[in-house]
């Protein structure tokens, strides 16, 4: 039997801001009559999610995704609407709330930025009461994991955004909170660095059942740990449903970024379009539909000398659009 850990309904936000003309007489106007403008962040959304789901959050910018965050984190207090969460409504019951959740930031660290992060870590340890041992062992599984083993000694302010995003996340999740909230958390990762990030979150779920809400404009990181994502643009949800319904739908081509060691000459391929050709490179449109990616990249790889491919995935400002129009229709 599934069960709901978050709960929210009808939930609206907005911010009331002030507005005024260029020029010093309009400023001195302002001190004695504001103008004000009211923008909605999230006008009325309704979502919930069950226990050990790990749940794609995703929309363009200003869509109201980290609003919904700081709201279910308890940062935030939302004008109207109901939110529970582990039983709790969050900026109500914020003491007790906080010590089941970890907030991951990409923007803002929770790192002492001139201690090195082991020092995040033991303060944490007091914070949340853990156990020594029990602190041992869940350090050590996470340094391994993310590979930071290295880096933990470091003042926060000598490391690279990646290491802080690592070191961010095993501060957030040293307590084995049940719900964790990760906003933009590969952001500054490079490849490698990322695989081993969703590996973690991964195994996190599996060996502890931990809930995360994942908010990010990397498609990669949903398409590799979410089976769920949660659409939303305008302050509203647009979709909410399985990503293979997406997929299916909506990502039916890849875009492919080439770079040759010479100029690419005779290049043809059944379901592949030219976007842009440079001096040695070529930006192409691959149809999924009529072709595989793996085939493609065997039939570069085969035909030339290829120094690098990048791969890009559908914008996800490309999906929201298509659904709209569907909608619209």
């Amino acid at each position: 039997m599934t069960q709901n850990i978050i709960e929210v309904k009808n939930l609206k936000k907005m911010y009331k801001t002030h507005e005024r003309e260029p020029g010093l007489i309009n400023a001195a106007k302002s001190i004695f009559k504001r103008n004000y403008r009211i923008d909605y962040a999230l006008r009325g959304i309704n979502l919930s999610i069950n226990k050990g789901e790990i749940v794609g959050f995703i929309g363009p910018n200003g869509a109201g995704k980290s609003t919904t965050i700081k709201i279910l984190s308890g940062i935030l207090y939302p004008d109207e609407g109901e939110v529970n969460v582990l039983g709790f409504v969050p900026w109500k019951e914020r003491v007790k709330y906080v010590q089941n959740i970890g907030v991951v930031f990409g923007q803002k660290t929770q790192l002492w930025w001139d201690l090195p992060a082991i020092d995040t870590f033991e303060l944490n340890k007091d914070l949340y009461k853990i156990p020594k041992e029990v602190f041992k062992r869940r350090l050590k599984f996470m340094m391994k994991v993310m590979n930071v083993e290295r880096v933990i000694k470091k003042p926060v302010r000598d490391l690279s955004l990646g290491e802080r995003m690592k070191c961010q996340t095993i501060a957030a999740l040293l307590h084995k909170p049940k719900l964790v909230f990760l906003d933009e958390p590969t952001i500054g990762l490079d490849v490698v660095a990322k695989e081993r990030y969703r590996n973690f979150i991964l195994e996190t779920n599996e060996r502890f059942g931990t809930t995360f809400l994942i908010t990010t404009h990397d498609m990669q990181d949903v398409e590799k740990l979410c089976k769920r994502v949660i659409i939303i643009n305008h302050g509203k949800i647009v979709y909410d449903g399985p990503l293979k319904e997406i997929k299916e739908k909506y990502m039916t081509t890849k875009i492919l970024d080439v770079k040759f060691d010479g100029k690419p000459v005779g290049f043809k391929c059944k379901g592949c379009i030219v976007l842009k050709r440079g001096r040695c490179g070529l930006k192409i449109k691959v149809d999924l539909s009529k072709k595989k990616i793996r085939d493609v990249i065997d039939y570069l790889i085969g035909e030339f000398e290829v120094l690098d491919i990048n791969i890009q995935d559908t914008p996800i400002e490309e999906i929201i659009q298509k659904i709209y129009q569907e909608k619209n229709d």
